[in-house]
């Protein structure tokens, strides 16, 4: 069985090109708080906690005169970072998930495994480069760099869409449904979900 702790964890992140605090509670209501410098970012993260049922707190400042890489990417580090934590020894959790999410004529796939490997498969192929001022390539560096330091493999397919946008949104809120789905608490669960004794 799983532990009665808090699922949760906070991290505050500075560097010469960043600025971020970021709150993640795993067993949440959808509450979310977010103030970043990218607002593409910040509505996809809004979708992100609210399919997801997380708590989420992000205050982020970064270089976005040169242009919104390091904001993204770091935000992505700070969110992997607090996930890991939160989840803990990982104990009682479903671990797996495979979810499609439609948004109007988009249709996007996120499939994972919290199994502390960290992998990152991406295939998604969008019509346009930038959806307002945002650089979609940052979506890849964003999800890879969330992989990475939360330990998960995560695989992200889209399968087709017309508008980016849409395209981008069915990645976010499918990402957030998976992952709740991984890191809910099964009770026939006995210890962590894995031949090996640990995850």
């Amino acid at each position: 069985m799983a532990d009665n702790r808090a699922r949760e964890a906070s991290v505050a992140r500075k560097t010469n090109e960043t600025d971020i605090k970021l709150a993640f509670a795993v067993d949440g209501t959808g509450e979310v708080k977010i103030d970043t410098d990218v607002p593409f970012l910040n509505h996809m993260l809004d979708l992100f906690a609210k399919h997801g049922h997380f708590n989420l707190e992000v205050e982020a400042r970064g270089d976005v005169d040169i242009d919104d890489h390091h904001t993204v990417e770091d935000i992505g580090i700070c969110l992997g970072q607090t996930l890991r934590e939160a989840l803990g020894d990982k104990k009682g959790i479903k671990r797996y998930a495979s979810v499609f999410v439609p948004m109007d004529e988009a249709l996007a796939q996120v499939v994972i495994d919290v199994s502390n490997r960290p992998h990152f498969e991406y295939r998604a192929e969008y019509p346009s480069a930038q959806v307002g001022s945002f650089q979609v390539e940052l979506v890849h560096e964003f999800l890879w760099k969330l992989a990475l330091e939360a330990r998960v493999t995560l695989h992200v397919i889209v399968h087709y869409g017309r508008n980016t946008h849409h395209m981008i949104e069915a990645v976010f809120k499918a990402l957030g449904r998976a992952l709740d789905e991984a890191t809910s608490i099964d009770p026939r669960v006995q210890g962590v979900p894995s031949t090996k004794g640990v995850l």
